[in-house]
């Protein structure tokens, strides 16, 4: 900074010495006489010539002086003087230069009123902005740590200033200045001085302004604040909390549903990208490979049964005798904690109070070299010894858990089925299910509580499996739920293990002997086979099984607790001699009871076998997957039939649908309003606006409604015929009808055909002129029998108006109500009026009205005028259709008139142009829509179609609601016990061979 002063300082010194030699310049004219005159010397002419030739430059003369014109320059000794004064007195302008600028910006920036829309938290973010760009600058600036070595420092510039202010003073005495310089030079100082001190009066008084306007808007704002808080009731806090609930619950359960369907969809794709590799192997080598069969483990065997059964017996409807390790115990009491123990591996997802385990995970056992985890229904494998696959691999149990979840409940009896393979473990098939609960939380569906009790109660209803009773040490005995359920369950105790969690926390908590008590199986009156006790951690979610496990061995080594003499065994503590203990007994229960279940399942199977050969004999035992294969089959190859429709039965549909469409607004929106108008010319004007009018908004819209209603009737009427055939199996019909309707659901018609559409349509109806006779016979008759079916609408309204002839009276024994006889008195008075006026107006007048009503009076029939109104409009248009319908007769040999005569031909047949104009707008259109079916539309289907049966194919609900009836249960339940049976039996031989 001193540096940059330096030069600044340097650069205003050697500015007043030009402005000085400038102002000596202006105000004497010799010295600028003798400027020019040097000038014209040349290059050559320097100060060493002028002196020789007695001729002074303009230097010299500028340092002589001038006496002629009664002034001299100071003596040499004045000008080094006035040298430095001049320097002091730049450094100074600089000073106050600078200084008046950032006073004046902040005058400036003081004038501007922020405080109406710069709120306190926007001022902070500001000045943090201008803190960080100031650190910002400051790093930018060079380094002048040099400057302190090369200037004195301490008492050596206090030295050399002191040095400097007498060198100053002595300047300062010896200078002799000019008088006018320096009161030239006080009263710009005195000017400097008053400029200064009223732009410091300004900006201090801005300052303070904006203060209190600043300390204003804060207090108005907290005021606010305070208030629009204290407007806000409770009430409409709790709604606004319960609204953004459900907004976030809705949002959870779309995420979900959407991950769901990816995740089918990847395994779908690996599946097919498999079976390609096999193919493509397959056809490299060129010969016919046999698939290698591994050898499974018979823990790995074993598992595959008990997940084909639970498939099989997803309602609990089937005794199931095979033996598994169920893990009960009441919520948080540490069930889950027991079982990543003995699988050595935190696998499951924490939670603080809440329920994490929502539906039952059966977890298998197995030694591996790897410590490795799997599920049931996919190939990739989790390293359990890696953190990163730990936390996808509880992710993914979290999300299986929640998506097995439906319908509003709590809990689920779908089974999560997952392998988990490492060095030690011990072999064994362990069901965790959620913990009981004694209270229900509001979140809870109703029948929470119940479908718990439930689901354990089934479980360990099963007499071989093996109840590992979880209950928690650190909280009294007597608030155990799940002492009793077991106790109903196994009385005797023959196939119970009770495990003691929290052991560490019940030492601190609990009465000793009461733990004691506990173990030795002395306060319970449940029985078990063995009382173990564990500690499955110190409350840390980030501890590792290692570091539990270490805990553990270090707590019971110092335990006074289980250290005395003859009360606690050494073989009843640690989750490793619990897992040796189950997988001890699970295996003797296997080996006991395995042979017993496969000779049940054999039964089971003889006896379906005999019940589907009675009921279905020509029929095989397909199964629901293979019955939706084939159905899936015929569905396509109804759609592969719909793009091989001729052409000409596609004009036939899409015109008879279009018309459909739009003769209503024909005829009520263009042809009998534009009837009305009295004159041909007005006629076609009219028609012209209105058709316009059609084409560029209703038209284009209703014209794609109508193409896709004909491609659905078509697509409809193809599976139609389908069921008529002699192959038809009647199975099929309730998936087709539901995927049809899915398909036709979704698809919609390309957008971009309206536009299309919209050119194509107003170009053909700019076309006024019938081109030949046969386009106009063809006119003639679509507007016949346009007419006569308007004609036979407006008979049967005007039959339930008027109620049956006489004929019909006569042969049906029917009569006239009251209201129909008014309707015929009404008529015979109005058949009279349109008598007497062919062309009349569509709208009666007021005197008509009257003199009708008056008629009738007379004949002692009162009514009023909107009951005449109500029938004149349906008498008055079968009278104009009748005379629309004899134009058209009229107009059938005038053609060659029309050729003639144009538009002011003596018949008028502007009738007949205008259903011209709109058949051909038909046609055009017909003809549009049936390129985009067989080139867009019926591709499009095709793969709404394909997508809807692939999902259906992946939703086992859906198919099994679909696929229903005798023959498919039956073959389903004669499929999967063939299964379990076939698979038994290959786990018993293997287990023999072990033996």
């Amino acid at each position: 900074m001193v540096l940059l002063l330096l030069l600044a300082c340097r650069r205003t010194a050697r500015k007043a010495v030009v402005y000085s030699t400038k102002v000596a310049c202006c105000n004497h004219s010799t010295l600028c006489h003798i400027s020019q005159r040097s000038s014209r010397h040349g290059p050559g002419s320097g100060s060493g010539n002028a002196r020789r030739n007695g001729n002074p430059n303009h230097e010299e003369f500028l340092l002589a002086g001038n006496p002629a014109r009664g002034w001299q320059m100071p003596p040499p000794s004045r000008g080094y003087g006035m040298l430095v004064v001049r320097i002091l007195r730049g450094a100074l302008k600089l000073r106050y230069l600078v200084l008046g600028g950032a006073i004046g910006g902040g005058v400036s920036l003081s004038k501007v009123s922020f405080a109406g829309y710069i709120t306190p938290r926007c001022m902070c973010q500001l000045r943090q902005f201008f803190l960080q760009k100031y650190e910002d600058w400051k790093d930018g600036l060079p380094d002048m740590k040099w400057l302190q070595d090369a200037l004195p420092q301490g008492e050596r510039w206090s030295q050399f200033s002191q040095n400097l202010i007498e060198v100053g003073g002595l300047v300062k005495n010896a200078i002799d200045m000019d008088p006018k310089l320096k009161q030239l030079g006080e009263d710009k100082l005195s000017e400097w001085r008053t400029w200064f001190d009223s732009r410091l009066d300004d900006a201090i008084e801005a300052a303070d302004y904006q203060g209190v306007q600043i300390v204003e808007t804060k207090e108005d704002l907290k005021a606010k604040t305070t208030v629009a808080a204290l407007g806000i009731s409770t009430d409409e806090s709790r709604k606004k909390y319960d609204k953004l609930q459900s907004q976030v619950e809705s949002l959870q359960t779309e995420i979900m549903n959407v991950q769901i369907k990816y995740q089918k969809e990847l395994e779908k794709m690996e599946k097919e990208n498999r079976e390609l590799r096999q193919q493509y192997l397959i056809l490299k080598t060129n010969k016919k490979t046999t698939a290698k069969k591994i050898k499974k483990s018979l823990i790995d065997m074993y598992s595959e049964v008990l997940d084909e059964l639970s498939g099989y017996d997803t309602g609990y409807t089937m005794a199931d005798h095979l033996p598994r390790v169920v893990v009960v115990g009441d919520q948080s009491s540490g069930k889950t904690s027991v079982l990543e123990s003995i699988a050595k591996a935190r696998i499951f997802p924490r939670g603080s109070g809440e329920m994490m385990t929502r539906a039952p995970v059966k977890v298998t056992l197995a030694e591996g070299p790897y410590h490795v985890a799997q599920f049931r229904d996919s190939d990739r494998e989790y390293d359990l010894t890696k953190e990163a696959d730990l936390s996808e691999l509880r992710r993914e149990v979290e999300f299986r858990m929640r998506a097995s979840v439906r319908g509003g409940k709590t809990v689920s009896n779908e089974v999560i089925a997952m392998t988990v393979k490492g060095p030690g473990l011990q072999r064994m098939v362990l069901v965790d299910l959620p913990g009981i609960i004694s209270t229900m939380t509001v979140d809870m569906a109703s029948d929470t509580k119940d479908s718990i009790h439930q689901m354990t109660k089934h479980y360990m209803s099963n007499p071989n499996a093996i109840i590992l009773c979880i209950q928690d040490g650190s909280v009294d005995a007597e608030r155990s739920n799940v002492t009793d359920l077991v106790m109903q369950c196994d009385p005797l105790g023959r196939r119970t293990i009770f495990v003691l969690t929290k052991v560490d926390l019940a030492e601190e908590l609990a009465d000793p002997d009461r733990i004691r008590k506990i173990l030795s199986g002395k306060l319970f009156p449940m029985k078990a086979l063995g009382y173990y006790a564990v500690v499955t951690g110190r409350g840390r979610k980030d501890d590792s099984i290692d570091a539990i496990r270490q805990y553990e061995e270090d707590f019971f080594k110092n335990s006074k607790l289980f250290h005395r003499r003859g009360v606690i065994m050494p073989h009843q503590v640690t989750s490793r001699n619990l897992s040796l203990a189950v997988s001890d007994r699970f295996w003797k229960m296997v080996r006991e009871t395995i042979e017993q279940q496969a000779d049940a399942f054999k039964a089971t199977r003889f006896n379906l076998e005999t019940e589907w050969k009675n009921n279905f004999p020509r029929l095989r035992e397909s199964g629901r997957d293979e019955l939706f294969d084939k159905a899936k089959g015929e569905i396509l190859d109804e759609v592969v039939t719909l793009s091989q429709i001729s052409a000409k039965k596609w004009d036939d549909a899409l015109t008879s649908k279009l018309w459909d469409k739009l003769s209503n607004y024909v005829f009520e929106n263009i042809y009998l309003p534009a009837a009305q108008s009295g004159s041909q010319n007005s006629f076609n004007t009219m028609v012209d606006i209105k058709l316009r009018q059609w084409a560029e908004q209703a038209l284009p819209a209703k014209s794609v409604e109508a193409g896709w209603e004909a491609l659905q009737n078509e697509f409809i009427s193809l599976m139609e015929r389908a069921k008529k055939s002699q192959a038809h199996d009647g199975i099929f019909d309730q998936l087709k009808g539901a995927v049809v309707d899915e398909a036709i659901r979704r698809h919609s018609w390309e957008d971009k055909a309206i536009d299309m559409l919209r050119v194509i349509q107003l170009n053909t109806l700019e076309d006024r002129f019938v081109h030949d006779k046969a386009e106009w016979d063809q006119a003639v008759k679509f507007l016949e029998s346009s007419v006569n079916a308007k004609l036979v609408q407006t008979d049967e309204t005007l039959g339930q108006m008027f109620g049956p002839g006489q004929w019909h009276r006569i042969s049906h024994w029917q009569y006239l109500t009251q209201d129909q006889q008014k309707r015929r008195s009404v008529k015979s008075e109005l058949d009279k009026i349109l008598k007497n006026d062919v062309k009349h107006l569509p709208t009666l007048s007021y005197d008509e009205l009257t003199t009708v009503r008056k008629n009738l009076q007379r004949d002692n029939v009162d009514v009023d005028t909107d009951y005449i109104r109500q029938t004149w409009f349906p008498v008055y248009r079968k009278h104009f259709l009748q005379q629309a319908l004899q134009r058209a007769r009229d107009c059938r040999k005038a053609y060659y008139l029309y050729t003639q005569q144009g538009a002011e031909c003596e018949i008028s047949c502007s009738d007949v142009v205008l259903f011209w104009r709109i058949q051909q707008v038909i046609k055009i259109t017909g003809n549009a829509l049936r390129q985009q079916v067989i080139n867009r539309e019926a591709r499009r289907l095709d793969k709404e179609v394909k997508a809807v049966l692939d999902e259906f194919s992946d939703d086992e609900e859906k198919k099994a609601h679909l696929l229903t009836g005798k023959r498919v249960l039956l073959a389903e339940e004669l499929i999967k016990v063939r299964q379990i049976q076939e698979k038994l039996e290959e786990f018993i031989n293997s287990l023999n061979q072990e033996k």
